[in-house]
């Protein structure tokens, strides 16, 4: 029986009401007082109640008893119960000779098994790591590999002034974080839907997507710049099996060959100098389950090109200065805007990689060859934009959607829609017209948007590639930083500036 009883805050009242409980022979299970309020939970029949009661109604400055369900402490701990049993992530709280105190559903799974019971057990029991990196001062993190899966152990003091008295211990699955990470890098609409058109092409396209997402086999994503791969391949993977799990995406492109290494395969503890302690998971561990996109695949080097066809073979792998293998279940999905079939005869890809990647083959089709599909990537732009500036939904005429859809639009999808975004963004009026377009275009590139002069796409691109190398090399005057700025490879930004004659050749 559990009773809260109200009083006075008087000194030795307390003492009167134990001496009471005693007097009628019941066994004090707990106690818990705070201001006016007295809680006890005693063992004793029901059919003691009255007469217990009346004997603390006899207290002066008693001035009621009343029957409750919980004392306060159990009700908050019933309550820390609930939500801990709802976190994902295993998480233990020990004390400062590493007993535990409280652990939660998944910790008990992770660490033994379901339903049993970890607390007052000698967290030396379950993990490898000793207890004093645990109770660390400055916290302590490592990843841990048990029966049950790997993690990455984070522990966080628990402080009672300068003194550690124990430490709260959360274990993060490597596929928990793949989930995050590839919650993070989500756009929002990443489903067929966000493949926007209506031309035969395209529509063919979606089907072709929705037949190759229940197909568990490689994808290559062909396609020129700005045409959409990523969200093709994100489109891809949300209509398949593996939609629950992660969905990782990384440029080849962007990364220098030892970054993408790491990157890709992740390194063990003390793999080189500065490499984080504890090690790091890559991207084919954190998408366990899931799907890892290599955007601009015919950038990668010769030697990744080698260590990823022999990762394909049976998705096993070493981390970076590890012992252990490690076997990962991924999909891989890979895209390009370069011949590759051209670079294996030169021997800058390798065909037998080539032919491991290439088991579908999806392609995206460029701008100008899907033309009758850009008043409706307009409008959907232009609803966008118009959101994200918070203005009135505006609109073309019929005169500037016309001199769209005559563009070439070396840059496709992406370079429309930057367009249309800077015009709602500088626009002035409800109505776009064809000469804001014009004025915006020469105002942003120096050149008209609509070039009549140039014999081909790809003397297009050359000349506006040419002219915006020259204008952003006077701001970031390396290769280095100017690759930065661009978001490509170093060696890429070397070569484009020997060839325009922006630099001196070395």
């Amino acid at each position: 029986m559990k009773l809260d009883i109200l009083s006075q805050d008087r000194l030795g009242i307390t003492q009167e009401i134990l001496a009471a409980i005693v007097a009628q022979g019941c066994n004090l299970l707990a106690m818990e007082m705070q201001r006016f309020h007295t809680y006890v939970s005693i063992d004793t029949p029901l059919s003691m109640a009255d007469k217990l009661t009346a004997a603390l109604m006899q207290i002066d400055g008693v001035n009621g008893v009343q029957q409750v369900e919980w004392l306060p402490g159990e009700r908050r701990r019933q309550h820390l119960d609930t939500l801990l049993s709802r976190l994902p992530d295993p998480i233990v709280d020990i004390d400062a000779n590493g007993e535990i105190l409280v652990a939660n559903a998944a910790a008990c799974e992770a660490l033994a098994h379901p339903g049993a019971t970890l607390e007052g057990e000698d967290i030396a029991a379950f993990l490898p790591t000793p207890k004093q990196q645990l109770l660390k001062a400055e916290g302590f993190s490592t990843e841990l590999s048990t029966a049950n899966g790997a993690f990455l152990l984070e522990a966080t003091p628990v402080r009672s002034g300068a003194r550690v008295n124990g430490a709260v211990v959360v274990l993060r699955s490597l596929q928990r974080v793949g989930q995050q990470l590839s919650a993070v890098q989500a756009s929002g609409n990443d489903g067929l839907d966000s493949i926007v058109g209506e031309s035969a092409r395209i529509k063919t396209l979606r089907q072709q997507t929705l037949r190759f997402a229940n197909l568990d086999l490689p994808v290559l994503i062909r396609g020129e710049t700005g045409t959409g791969k990523e969200l093709l391949a994100r489109a891809l993977h949300k209509a398949g099996p593996r939609n629950k799990a992660p969905f990782l995406a990384i440029n080849c492109a962007n990364l220098a060959e030892n970054l993408l290494e790491s990157e890709l395969f992740g390194y063990a503890s003390g793999a080189f100098s500065g490499a984080q302690k504890g090690g790091k998971p890559g991207l084919f561990e954190l998408a366990d389950s899931g799907t890892v996109f290599l955007d601009e695949i015919g950038e990668m080097s010769p030697y990744l090109q080698a260590k990823l066809l022999r990762f394909l073979e049976d998705f096993r792998f070493r981390r970076i200065g590890g012992t252990r293998e490690v076997h990962v279940d991924v999909r891989i999905i890979c895209a390009t805007h370069r011949d590759l079939e051209q670079m294996t005869q030169t021997g800058e890809f390798r065909e037998d990689l080539f032919y491991r990647l290439n088991v579908l083959n999806l392609r995206l089709p460029p701008l100008r060859e899907r033309r009758e599909d850009i008043a409706v990537l307009v409008q959907h732009f232009l609803k966008r934009a118009c959101e994200q500036v918070n203005a009135p939904l505006m609109r073309f005429s019929n005169a500037a959607i016309k001199k769209l859809q005559e563009a070439d639009w070396p840059g496709n999808i992406r370079q429309l829609q930057n367009t249309i975004f800077r015009t709602v963004a500088l626009s002035e009026s409800g109505v776009i017209e064809e000469i804001d377009l014009q004025q915006l275009a020469s105002k942003i590139t120096g050149m008209p948007l609509y070039q009549d002069k140039v014999t081909s796409l790809e003397e297009a691109m050359a000349q506006y590639e040419k002219q915006l190398l020259a204008s952003l090399y006077q701001h970031y005057p390396s290769t280095r930083k100017l690759a930065e700025r661009l978001a490509v490879s170093h060696a890429k930004i070397a070569r484009k500036l020997k060839q325009y004659g922006i630099v001196a050749a070395k």
